[in-house]
Formats: structure tokens, sequence, C-alpha cells
């Protein structure tokens, strides 16, 4: 599917507004976007605000988020006129049979990311033939050879991850030129942000994502799968 989406007449390679207006042109069918509105994700909805602010924003409040980042998602979909934002939980059925005392992240991590973040997305995008993701190749060996244009082997959704090629220094640069607001948690060292029990600062030297389920080999909620499998290492 990717290479051949990626054609000589859809000009995607580096460009990543070319990117976006090829996925949002009903080229590839109904797609969303997901967005964390974590520390890198203002920028991407910023581009789709622009391009086509009519474009349904998915965004997972695990119910365990920290709430900078509840009052930072409010007031970057305030700024961005975003006009099809839709803010999802969890199935509340769900969470009182397999988590009634909110303690399931400390026994089983992958469990509780599956109830509170990858089983929402997927009642989420149903009816849509795919969606836009924040992913970049410098987040992980396993993206170095990602694709702007790729298609979820379990699901059959297409993913379009516009920043791929991207790195920390461009996404700043652009934040910085037009005046985007940063997550407030960047400043007191929190380069990954997610729910708050499981996600701590990063020291200096360390890899952005050593704060995501420290202690732990997990370093993926599993949003992203490969083959059935969670892929380590990745963003959502």
């Amino acid at each position: 599917m990717p290479r051949d989406l990626l054609t000589p007449e859809a000009p995607l390679k580096g460009d990543a507004q070319a990117i976006l207006n090829f996925a949002l042109s009903g080229s590839l069918g109904r797609i969303a976007l997901v967005s964390s509105f974590g520390a890198e994700s203002v920028v991407l909805l910023h581009m789709v605000s622009k391009l086509a602010p009519q474009t349904p924003v998915i965004f997972i409040d695990t119910l365990m988020l920290f709430p900078e980042t509840l009052a930072y998602q409010r007031a970057v979909a305030e700024r961005l006129q975003l006009q099809d934002l839709r803010v999802i939980q969890p199935d509340p059925e769900a969470l009182f049979s397999r988590d009634p005392d909110g303690l399931l992240h400390r026994t089983d991590p992958d469990a509780c990311c599956a109830l509170r973040k990858t089983q929402s997305l997927t009642a989420a995008l149903d009816g849509f033939d795919g969606w836009i993701t924040g992913r970049k190749r410098f987040q992980g060996a396993s993206r170095a050879d990602m694709e702007l244009v790729e298609r979820d082997a379990d699901s059959g959704l297409i993913k379009v991850n516009p920043l791929a090629d991207w790195d920390i220094a461009r996404i700043a640069a652009y934040r910085e030129r037009h005046a985007l607001p940063p997550h407030p948690m960047i400043a007191r060292g929190y380069q990954s942000i997610g729910c708050a029990p499981c996600t701590s600062p990063v020291a200096e030297g360390e890899d952005p994502r050593a704060g995501r389920w420290r202690g732990h080999e997990k370093t993926e909620c599993g949003i992203h799968i490969r083959d059935g499998r969670v892929i380590r290492g990745t963003d959502s």
C-alpha cells in the first residue's frame, strides 16, 4: 500500500503540508487526526487547523492524564479553533469490570493501556479509512524506515506520518516561528507525556522516552502494532 500511494503525482517526500493535503484530499478515504496533545503535538495540530480545520481530531482521555495536559488540550483547541474535536474516554462498564480501583497500571501496564487507550481509539476510528499520526523516525530504531503513508497490518487502516523525517530542532523551530504554546510540563523535564502514574521527568542525557513506564521494558502504549505485536520505542 505505501509505495503504491507514493506516486510522482503525489508530491509527498520532504513536505509535511503536501502530505497532509494529499491525506485530506479524499484520495485515502475518510481520515482523522489522532493527537495526544503532548510535548510535540501542537505542530501537527497547527498544520491541520490551517489546511482543513474541519478535520476530525481524536483525543483519548484515559482518565489518568495530567491536569496540565487536559488544560493544554482545551487551550490549544480553542487557540487553533479546531472544529471537530472528539474527546474519547474509556468505556465506564469496562473500567468498572477490569480496573475498579484504578490500580491496574501497577500490576499490568499493557492491560491498562489496552483498556484505557487502545480499545478507546479502535472504537473512535470506526468508520474511518485511516488516521494521521505524529510519529517520527528519530523516536526509535524500529521507525528508521517508516513510510510516510502505510497500512496497519492488523486493522487495515491507513496511517499517515507527515512528520516522519522531522527532528526535535525542526519541531521547536516551527513552534517558535508560529508562536505556538509549548506543553507546560516540558519546562519541568517531561519530554514524552502520557498518563500521570506512568510518566516521570527525564534527566539530562537520558532518552526522551525514558520517563515512560520507568522500570519496565514497556515504552509504547500499544496503539501502534506490527504483525500483531506492540512496537516498542514509539510514540502516540
